[in-house]
């Protein structure tokens, strides 16, 4: 794989020159096309085209698929990917890898897949990655790789460079050589820039890091990602219930879990499915969406029988019918802004129970400042559109109170599915608008009711 310039990134370009070349089944012009391209590019690129094309492109370039890109590929078509490879080219890619790279493909992946895989390994490998599969799903055993630098914290510099010179099993990417005691148990580390930087008499104690930090192998891989984003750490060794090293986490997969989580929060708070992919079909997509439909069908049923309760007061003002949409669709953008605050502060752990409080206070005081300069704005439209003041305070009136309703919905409702131990991305946006809508259409017609009346 060559180097790759700013200018050979994936463009419309590429993508429409790579399908032209499929379409004439000429191998040499897609070997052209795709060789300059970094693996993450690669993956993109089998992503965006259609399965019909991506067989081609396999069966005409696929002895070069290697496994940097099967790491890049979207779940969703790495399993089409792998079946469609020649045994030996699979076998060479998965070698290729560090063994959490090996578990993170195997995560996804449907029995027969795995075995593939797996019998493609080296049987020390495969042991190693088969150990890593036995911890449960979403914690440090998984997110781990089993290949560790280590070495005695009395080593001198020289020693632990001769020693990395001598050895030819290192991993790809790696910050660390961790100091551990004769019992395997790690005492602190030692960054690659401070040996290079030492003499190589000094002794590998004297140049520790000050803060040293383990994680406990079953630990979840969210704490995993939240320690490393709190204390800005590039590698985290993983210990098991003794405290012996098992393994060590480096930065990347701890940034994949924090990509993965919060983009299974933006789907969920669509209501599109947490799995949802831009290369699933179309009765996939339409699974994954229909569900959420019908819970909102429902919950706009509410927003029905609310107005039901007024058909008096509608009959009796048609121009209430056009504006109480205003109000409720205004209420429920707010509800979506103090909603999506609130489950990104609960996602990092921003927002606690300890200034819980404060946020709520917060958002209510946003919520009534923003009705009071909607309710000016909106009372004013509607008393010189309608030549009715009256009317405009019911619209001013209406406004504050769902925009006061919107601003705690949107930080209460999370909060109350987070002390449940549900997923605050889950169903909270579905709520929150179910909430908008209806005290929205509430707030207007029964001031309509009261004073217009």
């Amino acid at each position: 794989m060559q180097q790759t310039s700013a200018g050979d990134a994936l463009d419309r370009a590429r993508i429409g020159a790579v399908r032209d070349a499929l379409a004439d089944r000429d191998a040499a012009r897609v070997h052209d096309l795709l060789d300059p391209l970094h693996p993450a590019d690669i993956a993109d690129l089998l992503e965006q085209i259609g399965p019909h094309e991506r067989r081609a492109l396999l069966s005409l370039w696929g002895r070069e698929i290697d496994g940097e890109i099967l790491s890049e590929l979207d779940e969703s078509i790495r399993e089409e990917v792998i079946e469609a490879l020649a045994p030996d080219v699979l076998a060479e890619a998965v070698r290729e890898l560090d063994s959490d790279d090996v578990v993170d493909i195997l995560e996804d992946l449907e029995e027969p897949a795995q075995e593939r895989i797996l019998e493609a390994l080296d049987a020390e490998d495969r042991v190693a990655v088969e150990q890593s599969l036995a911890y449960p799903e979403y914690t440090a055993g998984r997110l781990m790789q089993r290949e560790v630098v280590t070495a005695p914290e009395h080593w001198t510099v020289g020693e632990a460079i001769d020693f990395l010179r001598a050895e030819d099993w290192l991993p790809d990417q790696f910050y660390h050589v961790i100091l551990a005691d004769p019992r395997m148990r790690p005492v602190g580390y030692v960054t690659l820039g401070r040996i290079l930087s030492a003499k190589r008499d000094t002794r590998l104690r004297e140049i520790m890091e000050d803060s040293f930090r383990t994680v406990e192998v079953t630990a979840a891989e969210g704490d995993v990602a939240y320690t490393f984003n709190q204390y800005h750490l590039i590698s985290l060794p993983v210990v098991d219930g003794g405290g012996r090293l098992v393994g060590v986490i480096t930065i990347d997969d701890a940034m994949n879990v924090l990509d993965e989580e919060h983009e299974e929060d933006i789907l969920r708070l669509a209501g599109v499915g947490d799995e949802s992919s831009i290369s699933d079909g179309a009765l996939a997509t339409a699974g994954q969406r229909l569900p959420w439909l019908v819970v909102n069908l429902f919950t706009a049923s509410l927003s029905a029988v609310v107005i039901s309760l007024f058909e008096g007061t509608i009959a009796a003002l048609v121009a209430l019918a056009a504006l109480m949409p205003i109000v409720a669709s205004t209420g429920g953008i707010a509800g979506t802004q103090s909603l999506a605050v609130a489950v990104r502060g609960l996602a990092t752990r921003s927002l606690t129970a300890a200034n819980a409080p404060r946020v709520i206070r917060r958002e209510l005081g946003a919520g009534l400042l923003n009705g009071l300069g909607l309710a000016v704005i909106l009372g004013l439209a509607g008393a010189l559109i309608f030549s009715d003041p009256k009317l405009g305070a019911v619209l001013g009136m209406a406004m504050i109170c769902n925009q006061v309703v919107a601003a705690l919905g949107g930080v209460l409702v999370p909060l109350t599915m987070n002390r449940l131990k549900l997923d605050p991305a889950l169903a909270s946006g579905t709520f929150v608008t179910t909430l908008t809508d209806v005290m929205g259409f509430f707030a207007f017609l029964g001031l309509a009711t009261l004073i217009l009346l």
